[in-house]
C-alpha cells in the first residue's frame, strides 16, 4: 500500500527505516508537541520497537512520510471502538528538515482520503496543544474545522496544557468534492 502525494509519497513502515525514524524523531521539539507514548529520547531500540509494530498492519493505519526516498516523519490513524467505532484520531508528525513545505498537509489530506472509505469513518478527529500553532495551520489548510478548546485537559512536560479539537466529516469531504 503506497500512496502517492508527488513530492513524496506514505508507505508502510519497513525493515531498514530505523536510522531515519531516530534522525528525525530524536528532537525534543517534535516530542514536545506530541503525546507522551512518544518516547524522548528517541532510542534506536525505540525505533526497532515501532517498525516492528507498524509493518505488521493489515490493513495499514500508520504510514512512513518518504521524502527524496527516506522517512522523515509519520502518520496514522487510531480507530475507535464501541459506539465510537465510526470515527478516528489522526495523528502526525514531520522531522524539522521538511518543515514548511506543505507536506504535512497534503499528508493529511492523503491519509484523510483513504482512511474514511476503508475503514468506513464518519468522522475523523485531530487533538493538538493549543500552543502548537503550526498543527492548527496543517489542520485547516487540510480541510479540518476547529470545533472547541479541551481547557486545562493535559499535562505536557509537567505543564497543564489546553488543547485544540479539529474534525472533519464524510459530509465535509462530500460537499467539497473529496473522494
Amino acid at each position: 500500500m503506497r500512496i502517492d502525494c508527488g513530492d513524496f509519497e506514505l508507505r508502510p513502515w519497513q525493515e531498514g527505516d530505523q536510522p531515519h525514524l531516530v534522525r528525525h524523531a530524536n528532537d525534543r521539539e517534535i516530542w514536545r508537541n506530541l503525546r507522551d507514548q512518544f518516547p524522548h529520547p528517541y532510542t534506536a531500540a525505540d525505533a526497532d520497537r515501532w517498525v516492528r509494530q507498524a509493518a505488521r498492519q493489515q490493513p495499514v493505519t500508520d504510514f512512513a512520510i518518504v521524502i527524496d526516498g527516506y522517512p522523515g516523519g509519520g502518520i496514522g490513524v487510531k480507530l475507535r471502538a464501541d459506539v465510537e467505532r465510526c470515527s478516528a484520531e489522526i495523528g502526525y508528525w514531520l522531522g524539522q528538515t521538511f518543515w514548511g513545505r506543505g507536506i504535512m498537509a497534503s499528508a493529511v489530506r492523503a491519509v484523510t482520503r483513504y482512511a474514511m472509505p476503508t475503514f468506513q469513518l464518519t468522522r475523523l478527529y485531530a487533538v493538538s496543544f493549543a500552543y502548537n500553532v503550526r498543527s492548527h495551520r496543517v489542520l485547516e489548510k487540510a480541510g479540518y474545522s476547529h470545533e472547541g478548546t479541551l481547557r486545562r485537559s493535559a499535562i505536557k512536560d509537567g505543564i497543564v496544557v489546553d488543547q485544540r479539537m479539529y474534525g472533519i466529516t464524510d459530509l465535509d469531504l462530500e460537499s467539497a468534492g473529496l473522494p
